[in-house]
């Protein structure tokens, strides 16, 4: 976390200015109070002032520290969790709990480097995992937290995510893998991805870049598996590894549509007693009004009988 503090003290002869950097970690103190600096900060002297009747000099240094520690996975999930405080049904809350870690640890990788290929296999992960869930509104505002807890933008993600949907429906399987040598926006990201997965950048591949090629192919309907084993190769991303993640991928989906159907089953099961709960509430209130209103007209009818005459003895 960046700090900023200011130290006052005297030296005892007059300075120009002058800068520091400083690179350890050390304590620092004035009148008692003292803070620890954690990574590198720099000390810039500045405001030197200085008087013919004093030895001394007064000057005031500024000093500032910038952390370059990474979030921990605690912090990133508190982070999700202050984001969005409302329930959120345990079949979906698992596996985004789950995804949060894994893709906490892809972000803070020392060769990590956003693009928009991840980004559409993150983005096609999420909307399968959230399909179906009961409002709209809450499935994007948690999309929004989940990625803002990772200090990323979630408006990146999804125009990057569907200017690649529509970029790869106006594809072949011929044209898909043929895009370094042709010129255009998104032929340029694929490029530099190739270029940096061949080892002139960073590149950090992972199961959400994988997901990604693969919604590529099956925008551009490229079924056969030997478009895949192009594509891989013209981006310089190992194939088996591919295969091995989109296995990952498909058994994940696999349980997904599983646990959603089971909860729908749950879900219809608990209305189906609700429904005759309130059936069987309606009918007691009616026994109970209907017997009220003839208990009421049972006493009016007593109230109203004529008193009973008696024949003199």
């Amino acid at each position: 976390m960046a700090a900023l503090n200011s130290l006052s003290f005297s030296v005892p002869s007059q300075c120009s200015e002058r800068k520091a950097i400083v690179s350890s970690n050390r304590t620092l103190a004035a009148n008692s109070e003292g803070f620890r600096c954690r990574t590198s900060f720099s000390c810039h002297y500045v405001g030197v002032r200085t008087s013919a009747s004093a030895s001394s000099s007064r000057m005031v240094i500024h000093c500032m520290s910038a952390s370059t520690e990474p979030a921990t996975v605690s912090e990133t999930k508190l982070n999700f969790l202050m984001a969005y405080r409302r329930p959120i049904p345990n079949v979906y809350n698992n596996v985004l709990q789950e995804l949060i870690v894994q893709q906490h640890l892809m972000r803070y990788k020392r060769t990590y480097r956003y693009d928009p290929v991840f980004a559409l296999g993150f983005v096609t992960v999420y909307d399968q995992l959230m399909e179906g869930y009961p409002s709209d509104e809450d499935r994007e505002a948690i999309f929004q937290a989940y990625i803002k807890a990772l200090k990323e933008d979630p408006e990146q993600y999804r125009i990057d995510a569907q200017k690649l949907e529509e970029w790869a429906r106006a594809q072949t399987a011929s044209s898909l893998v043929e895009f370094p040598t042709r010129e255009g926006e998104v032929e340029g990201i694929l490029k530099d991805i190739a270029e940096r997965a061949g080892g002139k950048g960073s590149f950090s591949y992972s199961r959400f870049f994988a997901v990604g090629l693969f919604r590529l192919l099956e925008l551009a309907n490229a079924t056969e598996p030997t478009i895949l084993e192009k594509l891989c190769a013209a981006l310089n991303v190992n194939k088996r590894s591919v295969d091995r993640d989109l296995d990952v991928y498909r058994n994940l989906l696999s349980k997904l549509v599983q646990a959603k159907e089971l909860l729908k089953e749950y879900m219809d099961r608990e209305k189906k007693k609700l429904e005759e709960r309130a059936s069987a509430q309606k009918a007691n209130e009616a026994v109970a009004k209907c017997l009220g209103e003839y208990s009421m007209q049972a006493k009016t009818d007593i109230v109203l009988l004529p008193p009973i005459a008696h024949d003199p003895l």
